[in-house]
């Protein structure tokens, strides 16, 4: 029999008010060993458990003394076992996906049956009457075989994590996540906790506030501990469990300044004005204890961060899939700021830590997360059935999903619905929007639905996918409202449908040369493409574009496509604060199919339309590194390309102050032949573009700077006359190369283009090739480089030379990152052939091999938002039925 509870214990009560159970339960708690953010968490929830009487298995691969330390009861028992691996990190700012799944394979797939059946018989043996799982897959499972219940607890889920790998990684790992939800599915309910990630697998859901640990010393009592004033300023450097051996210096803090060091490795020397924090440190303590707080986002620093309303400082990690999620709940409660990673790593603290003094977190919610997790799942384990409403979760979430998926289709192709997110019909019911999606048909027949008052289709398969997925939003409200989604119907009250509907098109665009060299002037040639996020092909102008042209189109606006243009790039600037120039948004109102643009940016002019020739093709491929022109690399470029534009005007106006007051006689009809009055114009030059190769080396390189600090130059120079970018006096530019770059870039443009109508002839495409990487080495010099681009760029490389070597002819002969660098995508030129293509995919599976991430290919083309102008449609309101 069960021991009874012992007259001293605590009670519990349920989640409803009532009793507490009359008998000690016996819970049996697994834990991902990834990460101590699950950990602290776990250890709450646990504390409120052991506090009621009842008895607590944890199973876990997370060191014993993290739980020994925390709870001393005889009631908690702490068993080591993997099942799971977590994500696979590099360094605690970066993920490896590939690294990730084979590790997930070799730790819970391969073993999986005796797995199952140790974990089946243990369940027994201690006589579990409720499994936990944060968010270990199998033991869901393992669980269900020993007939017995599970619940799941997590702000996440592994195969939302893994879906995203497998994506780069290959699809012949997608039965890990196909497995991992099947497992999920056999949990009774997940108990989701805030900042939460889309968990398709779980069949029912309740949510729980915040789980936080609680304080035990005062502020003042903490830094009396560790000898710290009471007025100084304070930083904590949270990381994590993973000390990288970073070597912090002492002028990365603003003055007066202190700095905690979390998880320091005892070997690593600081500056004075650094403290190694012990690693038995109670990090809440020291948390409320400081002001603000320097760390990558996790679920434990998040929810910490907000409970005590400490301003956070976050860099960003790559494929950490649910930081989006927890950043956008810091956002919401005005809790954090991004520290660019760039920044980061070479010191530059000071702007962003004396900002976090200015933020005002506000999170008022409810933090006791763990009580309530705790009487939640007492009350599951005496046979309460707990859901948060009438709708099911994973239904919910599920819709959400695939409805997202539906409207993000490459023109052109389909994008099937993954099917790790869906569950079949026998297990959680059927599935409203795959019914929908089976009954819609093609897209020509839904088009049936709206009678086309203005416009044509022009054949466009993704402005047909779009007027399907319209569709399927405007018959909702006929639809059985039980099994409509609540995302579906939010989404189709958006419209109202007496009315006419304004539909915009705008493809982003493949930066084939110019780049960053737009803001300086330089002539750009650019193609469109498709227009996924992030990628470096310009995804927010095509937004802009579309968005403003629908809404010029309701409102009969006649606005031209390069007005249009313009009016988007002053929407990137000044409301979205991105350091743009206006190519991006040029060639997705003007551009036109299978064609290159060719536009002087002074301001905006179309050139022409080049033809792209027959024999020779373009290509984007995806390096997997997030784009953002809003990144601080971007802007730093930018100044100080204004800065080297400042100095040569300065330089210039001085020869023609200096030839001004020499002998008049000197200065006769000649010298203008000799160039000698050429200065004047570039005292007076608008655009750096403008000036000339030979006369930047002739007249001003040699006094160009390498690096100037943003204050020195402020003195000498007093501004850099860039209305959107600010110089951070305290900050080093570099300057150099970001004024060569733009001068020479539009010389290999022109060079570029006249080149496109030169013979046929490898030749001619190896010249082509080689200004692309001219241009590609440009932006490194600028610091706008990436190693997945320097990759992919390498890559295309050795297929050239290979082929060259073996006394062939090449297929493939340049590449170049494109758009405003630091990622995203490259840009790739070869002979419009089988064999070109054949080599593309190659370059995918080395790419993926090497790094885990497979591109994404770019081809194609379509016409401008101009070009395509906009369709006004009315829906055929369908007649009611009969009674």
């Amino acid at each position: 029999m069960d021991p009874e509870l012992p007259a001293s214990s605590p009670a519990m009560p349920s989640s409803d008010g009532g009793p507490s159970p009359p008998r000690r339960l016996v819970f049996a708690f697994y834990l991902t060993g990834h990460g101590f953010g699950h950990a602290t968490r776990a250890i709450e929830v646990v504390r409120h458990l052991v506090a009621a009487g009842h008895e607590v298995h944890v199973s876990t691969a997370v060191p014993e003394f993290v739980f020994t330390a925390e709870l001393r009861s005889p009631l908690v028992h702490v068993r080591k076992v993997l099942l799971d691996c977590g994500a696979v990190q590099s360094d605690p700012l970066t993920v490896d996906p590939l690294a990730s799944l084979e590790k997930y394979h070799q730790t819970a797939v391969v073993p999986r049956e005796s797995i199952l059946k140790t974990e089946a018989e243990w369940l027994g043996a201690v006589k579990a009457d409720l499994v936990v799982s944060d968010v270990v897959p199998v033991v869901c499972r393992a669980a269900a075989d020993a007939g017995i219940r599970s619940v799941c607890i997590g702000n996440f889920s592994w195969d939302y994590i893994y879906a995203e790998y497998i994506v780069g990684a290959g699809y012949h790992h997608r039965s890990i996540v196909w497995q991992i939800a099947e497992d999920y599915s056999h949990c009774e309910i997940l108990l989701r906790l805030p900042g939460y990630c889309p968990m398709p697998a779980f069949r029912d859901v309740t949510d729980v506030p915040l789980v936080v640990r609680g304080l035990r010393k005062s502020r003042s009592e903490v830094r009396k501990d560790l000898g710290i004033v009471e007025n100084a300023k304070v930083v904590i450097f949270n990381f994590g469990g993973q000390p990288a051996g970073w070597k912090l210096k002492q002028e990365w803090l603003p003055d007066g300044w202190i700095c905690l060091v979390c998880g320091a490795s005892d070997s690593q020397e600081l500056p004075p004005n650094f403290i190694k924090l012990a690693k038995d440190t109670y990090t809440p303590d020291v948390m409320a204890a400081s002001d603000c707080m320097l760390g990558k986002v996790g679920y434990g620093t998040a929810s910490e961060a907000l409970a005590y309303k400490l301003p956070f400082v976050f860099v960003r990690r790559d494929y950490f899939n649910e930081e989006p999620f927890l950043r956008n709940l810091l956002e919401h409660y005005h809790n954090s700021i991004e520290m660019i990673r760039r920044d980061f790593l070479s010191g530059h603290w000071k702007p962003y830590l004396l900002r976090a003094l200015t933020l005002q977190p506000c999170y008022d919610g409810p933090i006791n997360g763990g009580q309530v997790a705790a009487r939640t799942l007492q009350d599951i384990a005496v046979g309460k059935k707990c859901v948060s409403d009438k709708f099911n979760g994973a239904r919910r979430l599920q819709d959400a999903i695939v409805l997202g998926y539906q409207l993000q289709r490459t023109p052109g192709k389909d994008v099937e619905i993954p099917d790790w997110y869906s569950l079949s019909g026998a297990e959680i019911g059927a599935h409203p929007i795959l019914e929908n999606i089976e009954k819609e048909g093609s897209a020509e027949s839904c088009c049936e639905d709206f009678e086309i008052l203005h416009g044509d289709l022009q054949g466009l398969t993704d402005t047909m996918t779009f007027l399907k997925s319209l569709s399927g939003l405007a018959g909702s409200e006929f639809k059985n409202s039980e099994v409509q989604s609540r995302e579906r119907t939010a989404a189709s009250v958006l419209f109202d449908w007496e009315r006419e509907i304004y539909v915009a098109r705008a493809p982003g665009r493949l930066d084939v040369m110019g780049g960053i060299a737009d803001y300086s002037g330089s002539l750009v040639l650019q193609v469109s493409s498709a227009v996924p996020e992030g990628k470096g092909v310009s995804s927010s102008a095509s937004v802009e574009v579309a968005t403003m042209s629908a809404i010029a189109a309701a409102y009969g606006l006649n606005i031209t496509p390069r007005d249009l243009a313009l009016l988007c790039q002053k929407v990137e600037n000044h409301v979205v604060g991105a350091p743009c120039g206006v190519m991006d948004q040029m060639t997705s109102a003007c551009g036109e199919a299978n064609k290159l643009l060719a536009m002087v940016c002074q301001p905006a002019e179309v050139k022409e339309l080049v033809t792209i020739p027959n024999h020779m093709r373009f290509w984007g491929l995806d390096s997997g590194i997030r784009h953002s022109v809003g990144g601080g690399d971007y802007g730093s470029v930018r100044i100080g390309t204004y800065m080297g534009r400042k100095m040569i005007k300065c330089a210039a106006s001085d020869i023609v102050s200096v030839s001004s007051t020499s002998d008049a006689s000197a200065r006769s009809d000649d010298s203008k032949e000799n160039g000698r009055d050429v200065p004047s114009s570039e005292a007076s030059m608008e655009y750096l573009c403008n000036l000339p190769p030979h006369r930047y080396e002739a007249a001003y390189s040699k006094d160009i700077p390498e690096i100037v600090t943003g204050d020195a130059f402020l003195v000498k120079y007093g501004d850099h006359n860039d209305t959107v970018t600010v110089i951070d006096p305290k900050r080093s530019y570099s300057v150099k190369a970001p004024t060569r770059h733009p001068i020479y870039e539009n010389f290999r443009v022109e060079t570029f283009k006249a080149l496109l109508t030169a013979a046929n002839t490898d030749e001619q495409l190896a010249a082509l090739g080689e200004l692309m990487y001219q241009c590609h080495y440009s932006y490194n010099a600028c610091g706008l480089g990436s190693d997945g681009t320097d990759r992919l760029v390498n890559l295309v490389q050795e297929m050239q030379h290979r082929k060259t070597r073996e006394d062939g002819s090449p297929s493939l002969f340049g590449a170049k990152i494109t758009g405003g660098g630091s990622g995203g995508s490259v840009c790739v030129i070869g002979k419009n052939c089988l064999e070109s293509a054949e080599e593309i995919a190659e370059i995918q599976q080395r790419y993926k091999a090497a790094t885990g991430y497979q591109p994404i290919l770019f081809d194609g083309s379509s016409p401008g938002a101009g070009k395509f102008g906009h369709l006004k449609i009315r829906w055929r309101r369908p007649s009611s039925p009969i009674a």
